[in-house]
């Protein structure tokens, strides 16, 4: 084998090993139970905002940030 084929393998094992092993530790790290307590729920709220939709936008208003 040439050394550039052997330098590429080897960089490929490499990345498998370190990709296994990061599913591996995401997988360990998902929470037993996703559901959030109505305390989380409503910092989460207050922090990101509410999932509703926006109103739609009247005829005419422009689209401007509230600063």
């Amino acid at each position: 084998m040439s050394r550039a084929v052997m330098i590429v393998s080897v960089l490929a094992i490499v990345a498998a090993a370190a990709s296994a092993a990061t599913f591996y530790l995401v997988q360990m790290n998902v929470p037993a139970s996703p559901e959030m307590s109505e305390e989380q729920r409503n910092t989460r709220e207050k922090f990101f905002g509410t999932a509703k939709e926006l109103p739609p936008i009247e005829k005419g208003q422009e689209m401007r940030p509230r600063w």
